[in-house]
């Protein structure tokens, strides 16, 4: 079987520079970092467009963040790639620990450790994933996330581990 050219489909996307977000590193607490962007007072982040998700939610120690799933997330298979839920439950994760820390303090992830349980289409309905620390001290965090599709079924969790920093 070959590919005809109305077959084909495209998707354009733009962004904003993403060091507007990083000069605030130092400034605001990751939590008003996170609120500005779901506000819209400061750009989301690239990837965000990249996978077509939907606005980030945050609370100190707690993140929601949507992705409507799309053909263009989709495998071989005709699923949603474990890299995109991979990707979302990095997102989670990260923020969630984000959203605890205070000014000029970052984090980066050292370890992701997901299970897929089910497989998610576009039938899934909008796939919801929450992130929440379950322990921070002061140079790591431990975050976890699930994601759940429309009817709430359970589609991945993941647990990670982050390293606290101190942004020079």
């Amino acid at each position: 079987m070959t590919q005809t050219e109305g077959d084909l489909r495209t998707r354009t996307f733009s962004w904003s520079d993403p060091m507007l977000n990083a000069e605030q590193l130092g400034r605001v607490s990751g939590l008003e970092l996170l609120r500005a962007i779901s506000r819209g007072e400061l750009p989301a982040p690239p990837i965000t467009h990249l996978l077509g998700t939907g606005r980030i939610e945050a609370e100190e120690g707690h993140v929601r963040v949507t992705l409507e799933p799309r053909e263009y997330h989709y495998n071989p298979l005709g699923t949603v790639h474990g890299g995109v839920l991979a990707t979302l439950l990095d997102t989670a994760t990260g923020c969630a620990v984000h959203s605890t820390l205070p000014a000029g303090v970052g984090y980066t992830t050292l370890d992701l450790n997901a299970r897929f349980l089910r497989p998610a289409s576009i039938a899934s309905g909008t796939l919801t994933c929450e992130g929440t620390v379950l322990s921070k001290g002061r140079r790591t965090a431990l975050a976890e996330a699930r994601i759940t599709d429309a009817r709430g079924a359970l589609i991945a969790h993941a647990t990670s581990t982050c390293m606290i920093y101190d942004i020079d």
